[in-house]
């Protein structure tokens, strides 16, 4: 069998790293005032129809 030590390591890097690239892209979706306009929008209507 081949020696695998780091890989478990390796592969929670990748996860982090994509985790930080997927929080970079909402960030920057976020900074965006027609998609905060939209889900504020969103959110009211939920909000409105649940009572």
């Amino acid at each position: 069998m081949k020696d695998e030590r780091g890989a478990v390591t390796a592969e929670y890097a990748i996860v982090i790293m994509a985790a930080v690239a997927f929080a970079g892209l909402l960030v920057a979706i976020m900074q965006s005032s027609e998609i905060r306009a939209m889900l504020v929008q969103l959110v009211q209507n939920a909000l409105g129809s649940a009572g």
